[in-house]
């Protein structure tokens, strides 16, 4: 669901012909970009997503770049929430369930890509004025307006699908976020903050992955996992803007990056100490283990960098700090399940000290 992304697209004008994503790559720097060929580099035994789309047959294609499957990123920014709000309700010493973990993963997807599909629908008379996105399929006119409503309606029926495998509580607050859905493209048209309506958009499986797990009373626990997932999206979503400042301003398209402009710093910093602060709060409502607070440390530690070393003014190297924060999803999920395993270990050894005691107590009687 992250709205915008960077990719290599289609030559001007929409031609067949399309940019062979293994023999070149697309460099943007600050507001003037170029593209540049370099030497081919052998080919992963891996495919990237890239590569799966770019082989993809023709009348496929379009359609797949509309829902941004070529990069990733934006899933997994979306997902990693999810998965810290499962794990954190999951019972002590016990892993996260596959199940819930595999369900919310294909919701994330189907999710994000709906969301770029109601993004483009939106903004495609403003993608044709950015230099970043005029060859979207929409923007260039590769796919009409009618086939993407119908790609639209697929998406948001099969997740609707996923959302129906939950309890019906989760259904009602899963289905109260399509307001936000539909609302963040027009929060770009009003106000310089449409980053914090994007960040309570996109971790809104936060409080459906709660509702679903049982825990809905617990305010002092899910609330900071919520808050702190928002101001984390403000950061990396402030820093991505920052590619587009130039054509934003020309096109009349609001963004923090435009309001925060030269203290972009000085804010996204108070921001990651907000999200450090919720995080500890949540850890500390929801009594995590040492592997939780390390975990917290070292994202702390990668926010940190990613704010101070970040040039704002240059858009490559927005893009991999952007990029970077799936990192920090993958620490703390596995800091939360860690602590959450070690829960049960702390418990076993305050039970047998328990059982020792009452055992020492009953022989004292026995003896007397």
């Amino acid at each position: 669901m992250i709205i915008r992304s960077i990719g290599v697209r289609r030559i001007p004008q929409c031609a067949s012909v399309l940019v062979n994503y293994s023999s070149s790559s697309e460099v943007y720097y600050n507001q003037k970009r170029c593209i540049s060929t370099s030497i081919r580099q052998p080919m992963s035994l891996i495919p990237t997503a890239s590569s799966l789309v770019a082989a993809s047959p023709p009348n496929i294609k379009p359609y797949l770049q509309l829902m941004r499957v070529d990069k990733p990123i934006g899933t997994w920014l979306l997902y990693w929430p999810c998965t810290w709000s499962i794990a954190m309700a999951t019972p002590a010493g016990q892993l996260p369930s596959l199940y819930m973990l595999s369900l919310f993963g294909t919701g994330a997807f189907l999710m994000r890509s709906a969301g770029c599909v109601i993004n483009d629908l939106w903004d495609k008379d403003f993608d044709k004025q950015v230099e970043r996105t005029k060859l979207r399929p929409l923007a260039c006119g590769l796919l009409s307006e009618k086939q993407a409503v119908g790609l639209l309606a697929g998406l948001l029926s099969s997740s609707l699908a996923i959302l129906l495998q939950l309890n019906w509580f989760s259904v009602a607050v899963g289905a109260s976020s399509m307001a936000l859905v539909v609302g963040y493209p027009l929060a770009k048209r009003y106000t310089y903050w449409p980053q914090f309506i994007l960040g309570a958009t996109l971790n809104w499986s936060v409080l459906i992955a709660w509702a679903e797990m049982g825990h809905v009373k617990d305010f002092g626990i899910f609330l900071p996992l919520y808050t702190a997932t928002i101001l984390h999206t403000v950061i990396y979503d402030t820093i991505y803007s920052h590619q587009d400042k130039a054509d934003d301003i020309m096109i009349g398209v609001k963004s923090t990056a435009l309001r925060l402009g030269a203290d972009t710093k000085k804010w996204l910093s108070a921001f990651g100490v907000g999200t450090v602060a919720s995080l500890t709060a949540c850890g500390m409502a929801s009594d995590q283990t040492w592997p939780y607070y390390v975990a917290l440390a070292a994202t702390t530690a990668q926010l940190g960098w990613q704010i101070g070393s970040v040039d704002i003014d240059n858009g490559a190297d927005c893009w991999d700090k952007f990029k970077s924060n799936s990192w920090m999803g993958i620490i703390l999920f596995t800091g939360i399940v860690m602590s959450t395993l070690l829960k049960e270990k702390d418990g076993s050894e305050q039970s047998k000290k328990t059982t020792t005691v009452e055992g020492e107590e009953m022989d004292d009687v026995v003896v007397s």
